[in-house]
């Protein structure tokens, strides 16, 4: 089901992502952090959030990118989190055709993750799927938007060729999530530096792995380990 719900995102609700090809700006966190604290800001990070939740789709590109990369200086932010209802979900996403009557609560258990977590991928991806199928299209456009501003935020990030130069992730799932909208590989993971580096069978794409950034999830680890 994994591919279906991808294939569908990209070619019915006209994913478009800022790629290495128009550049990228390294994310500067410290400017992030300072702007999001400040309450004169338009990035001040309580009405951003608030916001989002309402699911705000006039909300800006500069506006996520301060949404996702300031989440890692909130008091919530967990660089493991699990969802409370994966388990429930798991048992509707492995399933190889969804049945009418498994819609509704598929909706009601990915709002309540994304009441928790606002940036879980896995769950906005499926969110999407799941209207979609309902014949709900205002809900998905509005779930997809997110999805696909969350991305724009990650490549635009960076270009993946080294670590210097990484996509910027705040959960090691979203490296997965990029990949499999891209309908890419991975052969292995490493930890290089300060970064995750997946590596691709040789010779089946133009570059042999990524890169992504993962330097505020090493932060946070580190504090939680204290």
């Amino acid at each position: 089901m994994l591919k279906q719900i991808f294939i569908l995102l990209v070619f019915c609700f006209g994913i478009q992502v800022h790629s290495q090809e128009i550049g990228f700006t390294t994310p500067d966190y410290k400017a992030i952090e300072k702007e999001i604290n400040n309450k004169n800001s338009k990035f001040y990070y309580p009405k951003l959030m608030e916001r989002l939740t309402k699911n705000d789709t006039l909300l800006s590109y500069d506006e996520y990118r301060h949404l996702y990369l300031g989440y890692v200086f909130q008091p919530k932010y967990n660089a493991f989190w699990k969802s409370p209802d994966e388990e429930q979900l798991n048992k509707y996403y492995n399933k190889e055709e969804l049945e009418v009557s498994d819609y509704d609560e598929i909706i009601k258990l990915s709002n309540h993750t994304l009441n928790e977590f606002p940036f879980d991928l896995k769950q906005l991806n499926f969110l999407t799927y799941v209207y979609h199928l309902k014949g709900d299209e205002a809900s998905a456009k509005i779930a997809s938007f997110r999805f696909h501003s969350i991305m724009n935020v990650i490549l635009s990030s960076g270009d993946g060729k080294k670590c210097e130069t990484g996509f910027h992730v705040i959960m090691v799932e979203h490296e997965y999530i990029l990949l499999n909208l891209f309908e890419i590989e991975s052969k292995g993971q490493s930890l290089v530096d300060n970064c995750d580096y997946l590596s691709f069978e040789k010779g089946v794409y133009n570059v042999d792995g990524i890169y992504f950034n993962i330097e505020k999830m090493l932060e946070n680890e580190k504090k939680m380990l204290r």
